[in-house]
């Protein structure tokens, strides 16, 4: 048995895991002439992808494995296997190589597994002219052509099968993309409709936020005044504490009263220390407010409910004032009293009252370019609260 320089790869494969009809051999002769080459003919169906390293070989009929070829040549690859004529190929086998007996031999499609892919019918190699020669076959020999045909015959029937099988998939499946590409074009079109939503969104947003920063502006504004407001009560009580201690300087006699005048002034300073926590408290809600502008409007609402208690408290000290005004007034009335009846007594004792060494002061000292109804002054005179 002649072979090449490279052994084709090849196993011990039996008939049974073959498929024969997935390489088709064309137009092979019942005779080959002696001594010329042999062009083998074949066509790959249409599912099945030849290999490298596959090969055709001339086996004698009645092979039992694929290693007992007689001679092979290697397949040449299609450069494009989606043509429809890249799938009839051609080797050809040179008269060396080839039998030089009479007996009957067939081509056979061995793919790089080893595994036999298609076989063709059997031919003989003998003279043109030569009489035919009656054939005598076992019945061993026809028992096993006629089980190569039977299993043939289911294979191509299964091929059939598979092959309406794969169509029926393939329709399916172009259903299902053509299904899917309308998904994902719906999806496409919702997708673009919430992008031009949520820029709508942002530019909404946007303009809410710059609203926001503008009452936040105002807010400060209003803060600031509200300290301004606190340094003129502070200049008011500073005020308050020189007019108490002249009262003081001027009636010795009257220093329980003064000492529950110290004592209404420390509570005035207690308010004034109230009011400057609650300062920082809106200083603190203002830049709460700079951290969180998404909460700004209930800051706003809190911010004008503390204004409100602080202008109702500046109502309260109105009237502590007006009480401390009062009480001012009646002292003043009773030094006067006093230096009346000091002046009786020194008359009645024959002394004149401008010749003491000491002389309780007229209810005009001291409170001079005061208006005695509003000690303070008017704490609703700033124009934040003439609204």
């Amino acid at each position: 048995m002649e072979k090449t320089i490279e052994d084709p790869p090849t196993s011990a494969v039996l008939l049974d895991h073959c498929h024969f009809s997935q390489v088709i051999f064309n137009s092979v002769e019942k005779f080959y002439i002696p001594g010329g080459d042999v062009t083998c003919r074949y066509t790959f169906t249409q599912h099945f992808i030849p290999r490298q390293k596959d090969w055709i070989g001339i086996f004698r009929v009645g092979w039992k494995t694929v290693r007992e070829y007689y001679t092979f040549m290697w397949v040449t690859l299609p450069i494009d296997l989606n043509n429809k004529s890249a799938k009839q190929q051609e080797v050809q086998f040179k008269a060396y190589y080839l039998p030089k007996d009479d007996e009957y031999y067939q081509f056979c499609y061995v793919d790089q597994d080893g595994v036999v892919r298609g076989a063709s019918i059997p031919f003989q190699f003998r003279p043109e002219n030569e009489e035919d020669i009656l054939v005598v076959t076992t019945q061993g020999e026809v028992e096993e052509i006629e089980q190569h045909n039977k299993e043939l015959c289911k294979e191509n029937q299964v091929l059939k099968d598979s092959c309406v099988s794969l169509q029926k998939q393939n329709s399916d499946i172009q259903a299902e993309l053509q299904k899917k590409q309308e998904e994902l074009e719906t999806l496409q079109s919702i997708n673009k409709k919430l992008e031009l939503k949520v820029k709508e969104q942002k530019d909404y947003w946007e303009t809410e936020l710059l609203q926001l920063k503008e009452q936040n502006q105002k807010m400060s504004t209003e803060n600031e005044k509200m300290g301004i407001r606190v340094d003129q009560l502070q200049a008011q009580l500073s005020t308050q504490e020189k007019e108490m201690e002249k009262l003081v300087q001027g009636d010795q006699d009257k220093t329980e009263q003064l000492e529950h005048l110290k004592k209404e002034n420390g509570h005035l300073f207690l308010s004034l220390t109230e009011q400057r926590k609650d300062q920082k408290k809106l200083e603190q809600t203002v830049e709460e407010m700079k951290q969180n502008e998404t909460t700004a409007m209930k800051k706003q609402q809190e911010l004008m409910d503390e204004n409100f208690d602080l202008s109702r408290r500046l109502s309260e000290k109105k009237m502590i004032c007006n009480a401390l005004q009062r009480e001012k007034e009646r002292l003043e009335g009773e030094n006067d009293l006093l230096k009346r009846e000091n002046s009786r007594l020194l008359s009645y004792m024959g002394l004149d009252f401008n010749s003491l060494p000491y002389q309780v002061p007229t209810s005009d000292e001291g409170g001079a370019g005061q208006n005695p109804g509003l000690v303070y002054g008017n704490p609703y005179s700033d124009p934040l609260y003439q609204q």
